[in-house]
């Protein structure tokens, strides 16, 4: 799989264990510091980084514009969107899928705290079976919950593939940034 532009989800499970709160607000300051935290580990690393939020988050992040982030990406620089859409009762799923449709990404990669999507969830069921490939439109209607309900469908719309990895994994961001996906590849 070549890849040229893609964006990368974090998963808040993957990154900080399962989630405590039903506060959307407190769900999207997490994904502000998620992405510090990871930018900081890129910077150190030798790359340029930025921090996109659709609300205003201090000196920390820029507001999210397509053509300041599309300057970016010309420039080289690792583009971080943080803070989903910036309103309630949307998800983090929904606020990364309208940013890689919008910004005309080839690829959602989704790291998580499992290595796939599974036709059952793996720790409740020992013989679910692991998709290497499996169609959006499978998702969707065997309810395997990749994403919500909402960020299947426009991806699904819009053409949007996913590639879902395990973040535990040795350097399974780098290998996923390269389009070795040791997961899940959900067409659409």
């Amino acid at each position: 799989m070549e890849l040229k532009r893609v964006l990368l989800k974090l998963s808040g499970e993957a990154l900080a264990g399962p989630k405590k709160t039903g506060y959307d607000e407190i769900g999207m300051l997490a994904t502000v510091m998620n992405c510090i935290y990871v930018s900081e580990i890129f910077r150190n690393a030798g790359m340029k980084t930025e921090i996109f939020t659709p609300f205003a988050c201090g000196s920390m992040t820029r507001l999210f514009s397509k053509d300041a982030a599309n300057a970016c990406f010309a420039d080289g620089t690792v583009v971080f969107f943080a803070g989903g859409t910036g309103h309630p009762y949307f998800s983090t799923d929904t606020g990364i899928a309208l940013r890689a449709i919008e910004m005309e990404a080839d690829c959602i990669l989704l790291a998580k705290a499992i290595d796939g999507v599974y036709d059952s969830d793996p720790k409740l069921n020992p013989d679910a079976k692991k998709y290497d490939t499996i169609s959006i439109e499978e998702v969707i209607e065997k309810q395997l919950a990749v994403v919500d309900l909402t960020a299947s469908i426009m991806c699904m719309e819009h053409k949007m593939p996913m590639a879902v990895f395990s973040l535990n994994e040795k350097d399974a961001i780098a290998d996923a940034m390269q389009g070795k996906i040791n997961g899940t590849i959900v067409t659409a």
